[in-house]
């Protein structure tokens, strides 16, 4: 099987009245352009507000659908809300006539599965953070039925890269703004960018981007530029 090559972005945060951040997703698409991986995949938090304003939501799902190659997103609680029940994954195996159980997958989600290992406490300022519990216990149940080797995800607004068991865990950081720490400790970098894959049959590669021309804004800025806009 030849190799398959993706990329993942993640919190765009995209609205039509934030034009540095259009800008940044401007960059991102044309390094897509430039590289064209077989298939793209946001991770969630494409709208700066969805929830309340339904245009945001339209305009970024626009723009995505005006990439180069094809595209594939989930839901994060910028674009439908904080449901906590919802975890939107996608398992992703290029070959699609083997049965899932038989063959080693990929799993996409919003949220990251859990900080440090699955039975991390539930604490009530970072429960937002990650796949909350039953939810988290209910998803980690099935995944042991399935030969899981990466496990990616966004919406922490920072790069992490790490290996639980034999399952790599990626965080892919927003490619649109970062968080200061006076709101958000440092768990890992804090930057935008991209995370690009290269699957082979029984193997993968990941690399860590930010595509040139990419500004890392701080999130106290833009919103005191809108404040004011």
């Amino acid at each position: 099987m030849p190799e398959f090559r993706l990329t993942q972005i993640s919190d765009t945060h995209l609205a039509r009245r934030l034009p540095r951040l259009m800008d940044n997703f401007h960059r991102i698409s044309e390094y897509i352009d430039a590289t064209r991986p077989d298939l793209v995949i946001n991770s969630g938090d494409l709208a700066f507000d969805g929830p309340s304003s339904p245009g945001d939501l339209e305009f970024a799902a626009a723009l995505h659908k005006a990439l180069p190659v094809a595209c594939r997103f989930l839901p994060g609680n910028h674009d439908i809300g904080d449901n906590p029940t919802l975890v939107g994954p996608i398992l992703a195996h290029p070959a699609t006539d083997a049965k899932l159980e038989a063959k080693p997958l990929a799993l996409f989600l919003h949220k990251p599965l859990f900080l440090n290992e699955p039975d991390d406490p539930e604490l009530a300022e970072t429960s937002f953070r990650y796949v909350p519990m039953p939810a988290r216990s209910r998803l980690i149940e099935m995944l042991r039925t399935v030969d899981v080797r990466l496990v990616a995800s966004g919406h922490v607004h920072q790069r992490r890269d790490f290996t639980y068991s034999h399952t790599r865990q990626i965080w892919a950081p927003s490619a649109a703004f970062i968080i200061s720490e006076t709101r958000q400790q440092v768990i890992g970098v804090k930057e935008v960018g991209l995370v690009e894959y290269r699957f082979a049959p029984d193997s993968f590669e990941v690399r860590h981007v930010k595509a040139p021309g990419q500004i890392d804004i701080d999130l106290d800025e833009l919103l005191a530029e809108a404040a004011q806009s």
